[in-house]
């Protein structure tokens, strides 16, 4: 059997995490692409998760470009076995103690995005603003109640994302 050719590694602790699935994937296209799908997840972008999104590329403009082409095959038409990915990322976070199920139940973050207009409300800015899936003026709450498994949340912490100071100058 031939030796697998080395992967283009990913962007720094990525890296670490995609090449844990390595295995699932048959050839060199599929762990690269791989590792550009989850970096295009994870990179902050002005619109919604969009294929040209993911792949960097602006829409109807670069629809047809080779790494939009690509990721559209891998994602699509790739031989793939999507379950045993899933099985597999099932496991790295149910393996961490920091992701596991415990005993007090387990940690649900939300962030709550509202669009706002005008400067007079604190704290309003251009950010990410998952309602309405992209960047605009608005103030963003993360809240992160601990849930007992099968219960209500019992406990909620609510932190207001403050953006940068030059929301005052502006």
């Amino acid at each position: 059997m031939t030796e697998r050719r080395p992967c283009p590694p990913a962007p720094g602790p990525l890296e670490a995490y995609a090449a844990q699935f390595d295995p699932l994937f048959g050839t060199l296209a599929q762990r690269s692409n791989f590792r550009e799908y989850l970096q295009g997840l994870l990179l902050p972008r002005d619109r919604n998760k969009t294929l040209t999104a993911l792949a960097g590329a602006e829409p109807i403009v670069e629809a047809q470009a080779g790494a939009v082409q690509r990721l559209q095959f891998f994602l699509s038409e790739s031989p793939w076995d999507a379950e045993a990915v899933n099985a597999s990322r099932l496991a790295l976070l149910l393996g961490d103690p920091a992701t596991a199920p415990h005993a007090d139940g387990v940690l649900v973050i939300d962030d709550t995005g509202d669009r706002k207009a005008g400067t007079h409300t604190a704290h309003v800015a251009r950010q990410w603003l998952g309602s309405i899936g992209k960047v605009d003026n608005g103030i963003v709450a993360t809240s992160g109640p601990t849930r007992p498994q099968g219960a209500c949340p019992r406990e909620s912490r609510t932190r207001l994302s403050i953006p940068s100071p030059s929301w005052r100058s502006s």
